[in-house]
């Protein structure tokens, strides 16, 4: 967006954008008004009517989603069962109830002084602004965790779509539109914008009507949008996810068993999506010895046999491909493995690095995410440097802990480590890959996101959209429907 003035109309870019952001956040504050009052029971049927209409256009959406983004069908079709599973999913939730929780503490009167009736439950906090996110097309951007959840609590969304796949973040939107038609709701439930986020995007969450704010992205651009937050008069909080790099732990005695494995399973978790993960393994570190030397020797003839492939868009190929130039022109650093093929136009060829401790330990710059297919393994002299490597780490959304039972017995320290530094802790597993449940916690510690008391996925996810209310002395015809049906089951009692 340009400050440019349109000579016909005299009216310049940034001033017609404000305007429209306006329009859409008075829209949005109207229609929250409507929509936070509707029973459960409806915006449950809301949430899987989006799923069906959405359904009905696959067919169009991964073909449309292939053309802009480069990824397969494969991979976008189960993007999309991801999406209406997470509709649904929280179609259930909110019906079921008890995610509002509800509590009461009855009235003593006799009590001196006397004991008042409290009953206390979560309610929506207002119209919410999601950004779309790149790497996921379908899963994190217009129908995504974020608008669903926030549908879910009693908010409207206001969506800013990415430009990366603007076309198929219209046609969702489309199917939110008839969604919102058949099931009834009100028209300004959901609304979608494009434009710049440093122009649109910031408008839309310096906006006095607008009460939080859910993204998926780079770091620079979580931090800009959480500064902007904190900048208003009155303050909201961003939920955003930015970087991580997911350290994995490979224990000795795995090693000495499992390195076949372990070299195939991690070569396709480095290049899974051509690494356009934010669960990428980053990092792997492990303690010197003939076992880890196998295995490295093993995942880099895995790593030479994976083909290049198309990134999502220009911007992320050249941010990868500045990022591993800079990465590998650093001192210590040695090239393990890379794809055997050289890279074409927008592909980005797969490298893993190795570098010793005592080097990454004095390099900030080590630690920081390349966002695409690298991974660099950190090669420590011994327990207690793997340890002061993990203490280095700052937030991570995952850490992972690759051993046989013994490894665990012997290293519970270590692992406690990794209990500190990360919203997810793997044992056995790669970490690309997040279910969709209500035990999942897709977040961590600063800089993964800006708040590690909550997660982007799985149910706890509708937490950021809401605040507690207590309801004190109110008649029963007062009260929202799930207090009084607290009530009336007798849920729960404190004092």
């Amino acid at each position: 967006m340009s400050e440019t003035t349109t000579a016909a109309a005299g009216i310049s870019t940034a001033d017609k954008d404000q305007a429209l952001v306006n329009s859409t956040m008075e829209n949005a504050h109207s229609a929250f008004q409507l929509y936070r009052r509707m029973a459960a029971k409806d915006r449950a049927l809301f949430l899987e009517t989006i799923g069906k209409e959405i359904d009905k256009i696959r067919e169009q959406l991964v073909a449309v989603a292939g053309r802009e983004t480069h990824l397969p069908a494969a991979r976008l079709n189960g993007e999309i069962n991801r999406t209406i599973g997470q509709a649904n999913l929280f179609a259930s939730l909110i019906r079921e109830g008890s995610w509002v929780e509800a509590a009461i503490d009855t009235e003593d009167p006799g009590r001196t002084p006397p004991k008042p009736d409290t009953r206390k439950m979560l309610v929506p906090v207002g119209p919410v602004v999601v950004f779309g996110a790149s790497n996921f097309p379908f899963a994190f951007s217009t129908a995504g965790g974020d608008t669903v959840s926030a549908l879910a609590a009693g908010s409207t969304v206001v969506i800013k779509g990415h430009s990366a796949h603007a076309e198929t973040s219209g046609l969702v939107f489309g199917a939110i539109q008839k969604a919102i038609e058949a099931s009834g709701m009100p028209p300004m439930t959901v609304q979608h914008l494009l434009g710049s986020g440093r122009t649109v995007g910031i408008a839309l969450v310096v906006h006095p009507y607008t009460t939080a704010v859910g993204f998926t992205g780079s770091f620079a651009g979580g931090k800009a949008l959480l500064e902007a937050a904190q900048k208003r008069e009155v303050p909201i909080p961003v939920h955003a996810e930015m970087s991580s790099i997911n350290p994995v732990v490979f224990f000795p005695d795995t090693l000495e068993k499992n390195a076949a494995a372990l070299a195939k399973s991690y070569a396709g978790s480095i290049t899974l999506g051509m690494g356009q993960f934010c669960t990428n393994p980053g990092v792997l570190l492990g303690v010197k010895s003939a076992a880890l030397d196998s295995f490295l020797t093993l995942l880099s003839a895995e790593i030479a046999a994976v083909e290049p492939a198309k990134m999502l868009h220009k911007g992320i190929c050249e941010a990868y491909t500045e990022g591993l130039s800079s990465m590998l022109g650093q001192k210590g650093l040695t090239i393990v493995g890379q794809a055997a093929k050289t890279a074409g136009d927008m592909e980005a060829r797969p490298v893993v690095a190795s570098v010793p401790a005592a080097v990454f330990l004095k390099n900030p710059h080590l630690s920081e995410e390349v966002f695409g297919p690298f991974s660099l393994c950190v090669i420590c002299d011994d327990r207690q440097q793997l340890g002061e490597v993990l203490k280095s780490f700052k937030g991570q959304l995952t850490t992972t802990i690759m051993g046989t039972p013994d490894d665990v017995r012997g290293n519970m320290d270590i692992i406690d480590l990794q209990q500190q530094l990360a919203g997810r802790v793997i044992l056995n597993n790669v970490p690309t890959g997040v279910e969709v449940n209500a035990s999942m916690v897709h977040g961590g510690p600063w800089p993964a996101t800006t708040d590690g008391r909550f997660t982007s996925v799985g149910t706890s996810a509708i937490q950021r959209w809401v605040r507690p209310v207590c309801f004190q002395n109110f008649l029963d015809e007062m009260l929202p429907a799930e207090a009084e049906e607290c009530k009336s089951a007798g849920d729960l009692e404190g004092g």
